[in-house]
C-alpha cells in the first residue's frame, strides 16, 4: 500500500513515522505547504517527499492521511474523495459547522471512506470502559466525568485560530462521552474563565472551563478543561453506574497527588502531552485506517461523528456567552 500524508508538523511527522513502520505500507509520500519542511521530514524518516500538494495527488496513492492546518481540511478531503482516495483526516473536518456541513453534503452518496481522527476511541482504557457499559457490568449510568487538562497553553497565534477551548480541546471529550455511553447529549450548561495569559481573552476564548451535560437517557455528565494544569497532562474519564464504575487514565503516570497520610505517590513521571499519552492509540487508529482503505472495514469515525461533537461544542460556546442552559437542538442546522 502506498500512502500519502499532507502536513508534516508535529502530528504529521509522527503519523508518517508510524505509517512507515507498518509492514503493509510499501511507501509513504509526504507533502507540506512548506516543501523544505516536507523534505526534511522525509529525509529524517527515510520516506518520499512530493514537491507540493499537487504532486502528492499525482503520486499514485492508495490513501491519504491529512494532518495539515484546519483551514486546509475541507479542500483536501473533497479532493481525495473526488480522486477516489480513502482519506484519514485529523479533527476537525472544517473550522466551523457550516464548513463541516458543506463537506458532508459533498461526500454524501460517495462510497469513498472518510475517517476522522478521534484517537481516544482507540485507547485501550476507553475501549474497556465502553465494553463495561455495553455489557451491563456497570448497571445503569448515573454520572460520567471527563477531563482534558493541558499542562501549559499553546502559543497565542494558535489560540487565535483554534476555534476556542470547546471546539479545539473539549471536542475530544464530547466525542468520547457519546462513544463510551452510546447516548447523545441533549443539553449543556458551560462556564469559562481566564486567569492566565491575556491572549485568550483577546481571542474571545477562555483558558479554563466546566460543562454540565444531560444525556438523552437522563445520565449527568461533566467535562473539565484547562490550559494550565501545572502537574502535567491529565486526561481521564469516569463512568459511574448502579453496579460499579470504570475509570480511564488512572495509571502510574497520571499527574495526581494524594495528600492522605500514608498514601504512596504514583511512580510517574506525568505525561508531558497528548502525543506521549496517546501514542499507542494514534498507531491503532492508523492501523485501522489501513483496513478501511483496503475495504476490509467501515470507517470507525466519520464526518457525521465530527459534526455531532462540533454541535456540542457550539452549544457550550453559546451557553458560556449567554450564561444559560442550551439544548444541542438549538444549534443544529
Amino acid at each position: 500500500m502506498r500512502l500519502g500524508l499532507a502536513g508534516t508538523g508535529r502530528i504529521g511527522a509522527a503519523h508518517a513515522e508510524t505509517l512507515a513502520a507498518f509492514a503493509e505500507v510499501e511507501s509513504v509520500v509526504v507533502a507540506d505547504v512548506d516543501p523544505a519542511r516536507a523534505k526534511a521530514t522525509a529525509a529524517k524518516l527515510g520516506v518520499e517527499a512530493a514537491d507540493g500538494i499537487d504532486a502528492l495527488f499525482g503520486a499514485g496513492l492508495d490513501g491519504l492521511v491529512i494532518a495539515a492546518a484546519t483551514d486546509a481540511h475541507p479542500s483536501l478531503i473533497l479532493r481525495a474523495v473526488d480522486a477516489g482516495l480513502p482519506v484519514f483526516c485529523e479533527k476537525p473536518v472544517a473550522a466551523d459547522i457550516p464548513g463541516t456541513l458543506a463537506v458532508i453534503d459533498r461526500i454524501a452518496g460517495s462510497d469513498v471512506p472518510v475517517q476522522i481522527g478521534f484517537q481516544r476511541r482507540f485507547d485501550a482504557g476507553y475501549q474497556a470502559a465502553r465494553a463495561a457499559v455495553e455489557n451491563g457490568e456497570l448497571g445503569w449510568l448515573h454520572s460520567v466525568r471527563a477531563t482534558t487538562l493541558d499542562p501549559a497553553p499553546p502559543p497565542a497565534e494558535y489560540v487565535a485560530h483554534s476555534g476556542g477551548l470547546f471546539r479545539d480541546c473539549g471536542v475530544h471529550d464530547f466525542d468520547i462521552v457519546r462513544w463510551v455511553t452510546g447516548r447523545e447529549v441533549e443539553e449543556v450548561f458551560a462556564v469559562g474563565r481566564n486567569k492566565g495569559e491575556q491572549f485568550f481573552a483577546e481571542a474571545g476564548d477562555v483558558d479554563t472551563a466546566a460543562v454540565a451535560m444531560t444525556l438523552d437517557d437522563g445520565t449527568l455528565a461533566t467535562v473539565s478543561l484547562t490550559r494550565y494544569n501545572g502537574a502535567g497532562y491529565d486526561v481521564r474519564f469516569e463512568a459511574l453506574g448502579s453496579k460499579g464504575n470504570a475509570v480511564v487514565g488512572l495509571d502510574g503516570r497520571a499527574p495526581l497527588r494524594s495528600v492522605e497520610p500514608g498514601f504512596a505517590p504514583l511512580p510517574g513521571p506525568a505525561y508531558p502531552g497528548f502525543m506521549e499519552r496517546f501514542r499507542p492509540a494514534y498507531a491503532a487508529e492508523l492501523r485501522e485506517f489501513l483496513a478501511v482503505a483496503a475495504g476490509r472495514a467501515p470507517s470507525p469515525a466519520g464526518a457525521a461523528d465530527a459534526l455531532e461533537a462540533f454541535y456540542i461544542a457550539e452549544a457550550c460556546e453559546v451557553s458560556r456567552r449567554e450564561n444559560r442552559p442550551v439544548r444541542v437542538a438549538e444549534v443544529r442546522r
